[in-house]
């Protein structure tokens, strides 16, 4: 392979380590919005793949993330992949956003429908999770992506346990 094919990309990220006290005096709300706000800074895999926050609310979080050429597969298409960390991630945060303080969670089920490619288009996909119940102990969410169309490239359904 000539030097000419090779791609390199830079991710830089801050020690999570440094703003570990925050999410555990921080309301789940209250942290989602020092990340929009960016007065926290991102998580290391929201680094990774570039996302960002367009909207954060009690139960719903909408994000979006620009996949680049490092996010292909083989095919030319965005890797499944991408799209599934961009659907756990706004799952995840919107179960977060209806937890009180010192309280975490994790995901135990995710479930992926794939609907249609995602292209390199350097078009940003944005996927929107929303608490379809918080119970006690796990929280349900349902997740859509969509491309730069509005049209739908994936859902997701997501069983998070809360850690108390």
């Amino acid at each position: 392979m000539s030097d000419e094919a090779l791609r390199s990309t830079t991710v830089t990220w801050t020690d999570p380590s440094t703003t570990a006290s925050e999410i555990r005096r921080l309301s789940g709300m209250e942290y989602l919005q020092r990340l929009r706000d960016r007065t926290l800074p991102a998580p290391p895999m929201g680094s990774l793949i570039d996302a960002e926050f367009a909207a954060v609310e009690p139960g719903r979080v909408v994000m979006r993330a620009t996949p680049g050429e490092q996010h292909l597969n083989p095919l030319g298409t965005v890797h499944g992949g991408f799209v599934c960390t961009l659907l756990d991630t706004v799952a995840g945060c919107a179960a977060h956003s209806v937890l009180e303080a010192g309280v975490g969670y994790t995901s135990i089920e995710l479930k992926v429908s794939y609907l249609r490619a995602v292209a390199p288009d350097g078009r940003p996909v944005t996927a929107t999770g929303t608490v379809t119940k918080a119970g006690s102990r796990v929280v349900f969410v349902d997740a859509v992506a969509v491309d730069a169309e509005g049209r739908t490239v994936a859902t997701a359904s997501s069983s998070l346990l809360v850690l108390r």
